[in-house]
């Protein structure tokens, strides 16, 4: 056997596994540097956002590169220079660290300062990794491998790679490694790639079968309309926002569950997986023909997300995103275009990447106060069907403007008369809904009037009408908050998504309305765990006043816990929250109990540190969904609060969850100080569990258990206790895996 022959057999594997370890690298660069970032910024939605974009954005420079290079430089150039700018990242920007030189961030501007951070610390590696993807699948296709003449099917290893990535890097990579040690195997796995493309390199020496010339100078491939590359783009941008707007969509409306993230991410890569492969034709018309009933479970789950099981709810959203996906890349697999044109296609699949991302990331909270990006994307996925641009142009402009019309001037009517579909009986809105879900399914074989059934239903059950019993809603970046009123008429609630963040008793029983302060309601009333703390040390203390710092402003329920003397600072970091608690049109806890307390918007682990003096209480009752943010449940975090503790003071922590055991996180990081203390499983006020007086679970430390006062010998407040082997959560190490198993094997 000649040597291109032996190189030519081992050129599948090795392009393959090149392909491979770069997608590897490439999606745990993005949790990894990430982590990285949160004691700097906080622990907030925004910056896994902007991290998004800011990755997506790069991605599509380094498919930009990529494709410069194919286009202008032979092979055995492109590699050259490809791996003296792999070399010279390697040299200067490893391992992965935050660059020097970038403190704290601005009181405004965040996103961009955050954008900059990245592009400094991880921006040269990641652009490096970016192109080789296309890079690699474009040198195969010169090497004469008998697969070479359509090198997509590569873009599977790739994805294979990501998708292990994603899954190891939250079960596997987290809990055992460091960030420090993170930084340092990752950076040794960027030299293995450097050698194995060097290897690739030397394959293509050993098998081109032509004298290498630029391409500009070799024959002209068949040209690529406008209209194929659009194409590309919206087939790609479609599944981008899908994903971004089901995961908000799930963590905020369906269930606050630790990870659910990570299934719409994995399936995503999956797809690719599936769908840039030779044989797959028989799939895609089974996704095709599957897609309109998949549509039909996601009405379901819309129509009556209440009233189902979540993990049946997430099944149907998660199962149409899946199909969905399904359906657009394997459409952007069968329009793939010849090689020739292979690393331009790569471009315009991430430029509809980058669309996708920011409309729902960034354009979608500005224009939309619900997560309305959500149905608007699935209306976008139907139009992604094969054969739907055909049935469009057939019917024509002046029809489809008309429908377009009519589907507006219905969402108008219903916000002009203050109803929509749902509050109809049941019985008819459960039939209005059957009936459109039979028009998707009887035009299943007719594009046209399965979008018309799609467009009816976003326009009937997503009009922007706030729903019965919800007095005020409104969309931050971090969140969406809605103000409802109980059912029983007697208190409302600050909401996010499925999870109550507050609550204020607004009527006696009888019907009254409370007058004077309100008392502290749901977490807070006087008989949980917050009200025998603040009590015990207030008693502990002899009357004395007291100064609190509280992280966390929810409606201001705390603030009721204010007596003549003493001193409440809030540290919130959303400021809608904020102007929802001064409204006195929907609460009055902060503005009758604590009129005069400042209100700091911010990190709360940052603001605190810019605090004046010392507090006799700490509160850590900052909330994101349904779980505490990370970064201020470390070691370090807890360095910070003891920093702006008064000697007998004490730290109260509130860790409620649905999902996790965090008593052990505040444990392990409560005995790494040396404090002591005890954690309260507080229940419902008279043992009866409703929004107005909600069970919580609350831990409280201290430097010395005399500084708890009564509760450091309570029966109902059990010590602090640091399980065998726990290992303590830093700013360079948490595990987020074992608090959820701690919990669920709990009775």
């Amino acid at each position: 056997m000649g040597q291109g022959s032996l190189a030519r057999l081992v050129a599948l594997p090795l392009f393959a596994l090149a392909i491979f370890v770069s997608a590897l690298l490439l999606f745990s660069v993005q949790p990894l540097f990430t982590k990285m970032v949160l004691p700097v910024l906080g622990g907030t939605p925004a910056v896994w956002s902007v991290a998004m974009v800011f990755f997506q954005g790069v991605l599509l420079a380094g498919y930009g590169y990529a494709h410069l290079l194919n286009r202008h430089l032979d092979p055995r150039r492109a590699i050259l220079v490809h791996l003296g700018m792999m070399a010279l990242v390697f040299a200067v920007a490893l391992p992965i660290a935050l660059a020097p030189g970038w403190g704290r961030p601005p009181a405004e501007g965040e996103a961009l300062w955050l954008i900059g951070l990245f592009a400094a610390s991880v921006g040269l590696p990641f652009f490096a990794l970016a192109g080789n993807g296309p890079l690699l699948q474009a040198w195969f296709a010169r090497t004469g491998h008998r697969d070479a003449a359509d090198p997509y099917f590569l873009y599977g290893a790739s994805n294979l790679g990501s998708f292990l990535a994603l899954l190891s890097y939250p079960f596997v990579i987290e809990p055992l490694l460091s960030l420090k040690t993170q930084s340092a195997v990752w950076a040794a796995g960027f030299a293995v790639l450097g050698g194995l493309i060097a290897l690739t390199a030397v394959i293509l020496g050993r098998t081109v079968r032509q004298e290498m010339v630029p391409a500009t100078s070799r024959p002209a491939a068949a040209p690529v309309a406008w209209s194929e590359r659009l194409t590309w783009i919206g087939l790609a941008a479609v599944p981008s926002g899908l994903l971004v707007a089901l995961t908000a969509h799930l963590s905020t409306d369906v269930a606050a569950v630790p990870l659910l993230w990570v299934l719409p991410l994995a399936l995503f890569l999956l797809t690719f997986v599936l769908a840039f492969r030779d044989g797959g034709s028989g799939l895609h018309r089974l996704m095709v023909t599957g897609q309109p009933v998949m549509l039909v479970g996601v009405i379901v789950a819309l129509l009556a997300s209440a009233n189902i099981p979540w993990p049946l709810a997430a099944a149907l959203h998660v199962g149409f995103f899946f199909v969905a996906t399904m359906v657009c890349h394997g459409e952007l697999y069968r329009r793939r275009p010849a090689t020739t044109h292979l690393t331009e296609f790569y471009v315009m699949l991430s430029v509809g990447g980058v669309i996708g991302g920011i409309f729902a990331s960034l354009i979608a909270p500005a224009l939309f106060n619900s997560i309305l990006e959500y149905p608007v994307l699935v209306v976008a996925a139907v139009l992604c069907r094969p054969g739907m641009g055909e049935a469009l142009a057939r019917l024509g402009w002046p029809r489809l403007i008309a429908a377009l019309a009519l589907v507006a001037g219905l969402v108008a009517v219903q916000a002009l008369a203050g109803v929509t579909a749902k509050s109809l009986p049941v019985i008819a809105y459960i039939a209005l809904m059957a009936g459109i879900a039979g028009i998707i399914l009887i035009g299943r074989q007719k594009p046209s009037l399965m979008l018309a059934g799609a467009l009816l239903f976003v326009a009937v059950s997503q009009a922007p009408v706030m729903p019965a019993g919800t007095l005020a809603r409104e969309r931050s970046f971090f969140a969406v908050h809605e103000v409802r009123e109980t059912p029983d008429g007697q208190g409302r609630l600050l909401v996010h998504g499925i999870t109550v963040h507050g609550a204020e008793r607004t009527r006696h029983p009888d019907g009254r309305l409370i007058d004077g302060h309100p008392e502290p309601a749901s977490y807070y009333h006087r008989g949980g765990p917050f009200g025998e703390a603040i009590g015990a040390l207030r008693a502990s203390r002899q009357g004395r006043p007291l100064r609190v710092a509280a992280i966390g402003l929810g409606v201001g329920s705390l603030a009721c816990y204010n007596q003549p003397g003493d001193s409440w600072t809030f540290l919130e970091i959303d400021p809608v929250v904020v102007r929802m608690a001064r409204d006195t049109s929907l609460f009055r806890s902060l503005t009758r109990c604590a009129p005069d307390a400042p209100v700091v918007i911010g990190d709360g682990r940052l603001t605190l540190g810019d605090q004046a003096g010392r507090f006799d209480l700490i509160v850590v009752d900052a909330f994101s969904s349904d779980a505490i943010p990370v970064h201020l449940l470390t070691r370090e975090a807890f360095t910070g609060y003891l920093d702006k503790l008064a000697p007998d003071g004490a730290i109260l922590v509130h860790i409620s969850n649905r999902n996790m055991d965090l008593s052990p996180v505040v444990a392990a990081s409560a005995a790494a100080h040396g404090l002591t203390g005890g954690v309260r499983h507080g229940v419902a006020e008279g043992g009866m569990r409703d929004a107005m007086t909600a069970p919580a679970i609350v831990a409280m430390v201290a430097r010395d258990a005399r500084h708890l006062g009564s509760i450091a010998d309570a029966p109902t407040w059990p010590p602090l206790v640091v399980p065998n082997g726990f290992q303590t959560w830093t700013d360079d190490y948490s595990n987020i895996i074992d608090p959820i198993i701690r919990r669920f094997r709990k009775p």
